[in-house]
């Protein structure tokens, strides 16, 4: 499902008061004040794709904003102009080729948000980007305050958020099928942590062995297939034993747990997203989970709540 909200870019002043509340229900809550007496018109749009959101907000005056960004991480990159945050009193600046990363459930004040700065943000679940974080960092890594967008990861992402980002204002088409919505932003949050520490692409000699790379890239790339320990060894190229060696040593989990754990990130996507001929069985299904009671079972300890409760939300 693909959900979009513009504001023109001849909005009046009053345009821009609703703007301000479309953005808070189309990205962030937040607290916002302006700052300048007069104001040239907002422009926001919003689009969710398979649980992440982009929204492009131009505002078309001073502001400044509060939000805790609460379950969630915001990823704010300034297309014009500059901005400014503080979060936990650090104060990070990013202009064009940088991005602001917010922190989820902590209050982050943008100082300053000119009126010729225009921001694409990127909002992700906070459970989905930190795991996958866990999965591709090394051990001690964590996402930084702020992104190098000019580097070849950070370049990249940007290009993948912006090509998305515009075609779902001009043409969704195929992207607002579930299906193909949940392989887009399970790629954009795995280039993000890629982008935001790329020593952290794994080779012979780091944390991680190619055979646990390997079979990770392959669970990734199909959650839903039936997979047997032999498939995952095969895919490996080694032995069952060796392989949950490899997993218990360098990940932490054996492979069908991490399996079980992209699977149920997967699913939570589109239940989040979910159509309204969509039930919580198809969904389960359309992941692997040929049980529905252990699926809500597994579901309820990963995330808290039911999955048909979250289809509701």
């Amino acid at each position: 499902m693909t959900e979009t909200r513009r504001r023109p870019a001849n909005a009046t002043v009053a345009d821009w008061e609703v703007a301000s509340r479309v953005l808070a229900s189309g990205y962030f809550p937040h607290t916002m004040t302006r700052t300048a007496r007069d104001a040239d018109g907002a422009v926001f749009s919003s689009h969710t794709l398979g649980g992440i959101r982009l929204a492009r907000i131009a505002l078309g005056t001073d502001v400044t904003v509060r939000s805790a960004h609460p379950g969630g991480y915001a990823v704010n990159i300034p297309l014009t102009g500059r901005l400014v945050s503080v979060t936990r009193g650090t104060e990070v600046t990013s202009t064009v080729g940088q991005a602001t990363v917010c922190p989820p459930d902590t209050d982050t004040h943008i100082t300053e948000w000119h009126r010729n700065c225009e921001v694409l943000g990127v909002a992700f679940d906070r459970h989905v980007l930190e795991r996958e974080a866990a999965l591709v960092l090394a051990p001690g890594q964590r996402l930084p305050a702020q992104l190098d967008l000019t580097t070849p990861g950070g370049a990249a992402w940007l290009r993948l958020v912006e090509s998305l980002s515009a075609q779902l204002d001009d043409n969704p088409g195929l992207l607002t099928n579930p299906l193909v919505g949940g392989h887009l932003a399970a790629a954009l949050t795995t280039a993000l942590v890629l982008a935001a520490a790329p020593t952290a692409v794994p080779d012979d000699r780091a944390v991680r062995p190619r055979i646990v790379t390997r079979v990770l890239d392959a669970l990734h790339a199909d959650p839903g297939r039936v997979w047997t320990a032999g498939d995952m060894a095969q895919c490996a190229g080694v032995g069952v034993r060796r392989l949950q060696d490899g997993f218990r040593q360098h990940v932490g989990r054996s492979p069908r747990e991490c399996l079980l754990e992209i699977r149920l990130e997967r699913a939570h996507l589109d239940l989040l997203d979910a159509e309204p001929y969509d039930t919580v069985t198809d969904i389960a299904q359309r992941w692997g989970f040929t049980h529905t009671g252990r699926f809500a079972a597994a579901y309820r300890a990963r995330f808290g709540t039911s999955p048909s409760a979250a289809r509701r939300r």
